[in-house]
């Protein structure tokens, strides 16, 4: 391998001040992810724009928030036997609420989130960092995890096996990888959903701008073959079903309803405004009026719908 050649200038220019290019080069880097780009009213990620379909405005963080408040309640912070771990990795980290979460959890392990935007908290535990990057590319992490965790990523992932193959790749021998992705079908065991029905259009109509832009909006009922592709051992599957709205009997299945109406119902601008537009040609009006008739199927008494985690 060759030497790498100094620039004599540089050292000999008096003028050149570091600390000035050092500032210049980060407030460079800094407005080229967070010169968000605006659509219909909505704030887009800027760093690889074009590659979410998700606004990451405050109404979108806002609601990512509510639905980890939904999922911690579903399910936990986690599913795997985790014990005493040093290492931690939240792949998509969003708002960073998963990841500040398990912060105060651990405070002697060290917590790291990565997202597209730096759009979390500037006051976190001292033990969690963020970072922006796009977990498509090549992992540069220097030391494995005991934990890599990723949740709710669909729609976003175009190669969802070789994402699963870089977190087997930065998992520690004995560690845990954890995934926790849906099945967005709705389904009901009543019959109350008719196949026709404007939610059943509106998960074929997102399957399909995904499927256009190169994502995959189901990855849940596949990740135990990419698993297993992967190399992992010791695999396990856990499903539930998610209730849409306050139709359940059990009361916390009720109240959990109540958190997906809620957030389903705020995002639907958020689902379908630039993938219906930019990718499937529709107008907005098309997709303001199309949106006001599924929001009114999810807020019907008379259809007891869900789908899968």
């Amino acid at each position: 391998m060759s030497s790498l050649e100094v620039d004599a200038e540089f050292e000999l220019d008096s003028a050149v001040d570091v600390e000035s290019q050092l500032s210049a080069f980060t407030q460079s880097l800094t407005s080229s992810v967070t010169a968000y780009p605006i659509e219909h009213g909505r704030r887009y990620h800027a760093y690889k724009d074009g590659d979410y379909f998700m606004p990451n405005d405050e109404n979108e963080l806002d609601r990512l928030d509510f639905f980890h408040e939904m999922m911690v309640r579903l399910v936990g912070l986690y599913r795997c036997p985790l014990k005493e771990p040093k290492r931690i990795l939240d792949v998509g980290t969003g708002t960073g609420i998963w990841a500040i979460e398990m912060g105060d959890k651990y405070p002697s392990a060290e917590i790291l989130g990565n997202d597209l935007s730096p759009v979390q908290p500037l006051w976190v535990p001292p033990n969690v960092k963020f970072e922006v990057d796009d977990v498509e590319s090549r992992w540069m992490h220097p030391h494995p995890f005991d934990l890599v965790f990723c949740r709710y990523m669909d729609g976003a992932i175009s190669d969802w096996a070789a994402l699963i193959r870089n977190a087997y790749s930065k998992t520690t021998p004995g560690g845990w990888t954890e995934f926790q992705a849906f099945d967005v079908h709705f389904r009901s065991d009543d019959d109350s959903l008719k196949p026709d029905a404007y939610m059943n259009q509106f998960v074929d109509h997102l399957k399909e701008g995904c499927r256009l832009a190169g994502k995959e909006l189901v990855p849940g009922p596949k990740l135990e073959g990419w698993f297993k592709e992967a190399g992992f051992k010791n695999i396990r599957v856990e499903t539930w079903k998610v209730p849409m709205g306050p139709w359940p009997k059990d009361p916390e299945l009720k109240r959990i309803g109540m958190f997906n109406l809620a957030q389903a119902t705020d995002g639907m601008e958020a689902f379908t405004l630039r993938m219906f537009t930019k990718v499937l040609g529709w107008t907005v009006e098309e997709v303001q009026v199309f949106n006001a008739r599924v929001k009114q199927e999810y807020k019907s008494k008379l259809i007891h719908s869900y789908f899968t985690l």
